[in-house]
């Protein structure tokens, strides 16, 4: 079994990437630094939605979105209630959802 990277590790790489790639990224809400889970907010061409990781059939995660549009600020509100643990992350950066599906591992 592989050790899994902290939490703000992998938020601070994400953060980096995301910057080096001529985008924004923020920290919306700050989870467990250690184990915390990572959801995304993205901005994309006027479009907002919420990824999430999921645990997919064949091993590892993948990223599904919880919530678009009008919905993604009560979908934060209810998971961070639920998971004082979670960090959100907000993207600003073209084409947002692909990015996060090369670049953000969960596993």
């Amino acid at each position: 079994m592989t050790a899994r990277l902290a939490s703000g590790i992998r938020v601070a790489a994400l953060l980096r990437r995301v910057a080096a790639a001529g985008g924004f990224a923020t920290v919306l809400a700050r989870g467990d630094a250690t184990a915390g889970s990572i959801a995304i907010v993205t901005r994309d061409r006027g479009e907002t939605q919420v990824l999430e990781p999921v645990l997919a059939l064949a091993g590892g995660y993948e990223w599904r979105t919880a919530a678009s549009g009008e919905s993604v600020d009560s979908w934060v509100e209810r998971a961070r209630k639920r998971d004082p643990d979670l960090w959100v992350i907000e993207l600003d950066i073209p084409d947002a959802a692909r990015f996060v599906a090369e670049t953000a591992s969960s596993d």
